[in-house]
């Protein structure tokens, strides 16, 4: 069973009650019967640190994940795979090394993780070396930090995939370490609305552009990449039917057709072309948005910085929304809880929410 990982021309096998290892000049392993007798995974274990370090002595998680995982394994999968790998191994290498490896991806990071020198990184632990301790304390730092226990899976299955592949390889013998840690137990959070006073709260504090965004979602049932993919030149906030690119929008419509996701301007699914009708509040505060704002061309983004690039909904997220919640004195603040506030709103008020000043 352990023969597939173990190099070729140097099988574990057994030979007058011991286990051995090569052929020309074989290596004692230990006694494979009697009361001293080794499992055959106890023999693997054991050929592994008598021997690995003889094939590769220098071999470190980090030069493996650079040298073999990220070119053979990462690099198959798709852009949101290897952008997944890409955050989780910073959990798991120091963060410089993993921009390294990564260095010939064309979409440079949004936020830059710095290396943390109490974190039990695994740079220089080598793969022979490796035990399920090392991503023990992995996990269990990730635990104490914070992070959530889908955050804190996906860096064990990171590493077991390392592991995975190490074997594939040849480059490490022996059980996977992930396989004895333990995964931490998922909680999910009670999902929760805000209430129309919250939100009014929320809105009285907010500047553009977390403002105009929380307006969108609360109004219409647009997702955040939706809104942050949206153009003028699919807004209609007159009172007449307009042509754009060979497709009528209806009057004071919003027609969803883009989204911006992942760093790039793309159609939104078949199944999410949707007319939104703009609600009356939202019509007015559009209307005075548009005759105060720069960009207003048709393919400008309604949502743009400062040179007219898109909104990054990740950094709004993890810098205001953070902020925001915290003087509202809420758990915490999603664009998904948003979309659950307008619902619930609808239902309650029928969203006549007043118009912020």
């Amino acid at each position: 069973m352990g023969q597939q990982y173990l190099p070729q021309n140097n099988s574990l096998y057994v030979e007058d009650g011991f286990w051995k290892m090569g052929t020309r000049e074989p290596t004692y392993i230990g006694p494979a019967t009697g009361q001293d007798g080794l499992t055959e995974n106890e023999a693997q274990r054991i050929a592994s640190r008598k021997l690995l370090p003889l094939f590769y002595p220098a071999m470190t998680i980090a030069e493996f994940v650079e040298r073999k995982f990220v070119p053979e394994h990462v690099a198959l999968k798709e852009s949101s795979g290897k952008e997944h790998y890409r955050a989780m191994l910073k959990h798991v290498l120091f963060p410089e090394a993993v921009e390294r490896v990564f260095r010939a991806n064309p979409n440079p990071p949004r936020m830059k993780l710095k290396a943390n020198p109490d974190w039990p990184y695994l740079n220089n632990v080598r793969l022979c070396d490796a035990r399920p301790d090392h991503i023990h304390r992995l996990t269990t730092a990730a635990i104490e930090r914070g992070y959530s226990s889908q955050t804190v899976t996906h860096i064990r299955n990171v590493v077991s995939a390392i592991f995975s592949h190490a074997r594939r390889e040849q480059y490490y013998w022996g059980n996977n370490p992930v396989t004895t840690v333990k995964p931490p137990e998922i909680t999910h959070k009670e999902s929760y609305a805000l209430t129309i006073e919250q939100v009014k709260e929320i809105l009285a504090i907010t500047k553009y552009p977390e403002k105009q965004m929380i307006l969108l979602a609360i109004y219409t049932d647009m997702t955040v990449s939706e809104i942050c993919g949206l153009q003028w030149k699919h807004i209609n906030l007159t009172e007449e039917t307009f042509n754009i690119e060979g497709e009528h929008i209806p009057p004071m419509t919003i027609a969803v057709r883009k989204q911006w996701h992942r760093g790039k301007l793309m159609d939104v699914k078949k199944s999410s072309i949707r007319n939104l009708l703009i609600p009356k509040q939202l019509l007015q505060i559009l209307s005075r948005y548009h005759d105060h704002w720069s960009f207003i061309r048709p393919d400008d983004y309604v949502l743009a910085s400062r040179v007219g690039t898109p909104i990054n909904q990740t950094n709004i997220a993890a810098r205001q929304l953070k902020s925001i919640a915290r003087k509202v004195g809420v758990p915490s603040l999603t664009w998904q809880m948003f979309r659950r506030t307008r619902k619930a709103l609808k239902s309650e008020y029928g969203l006549q929410l007043q118009n912020p000043r």
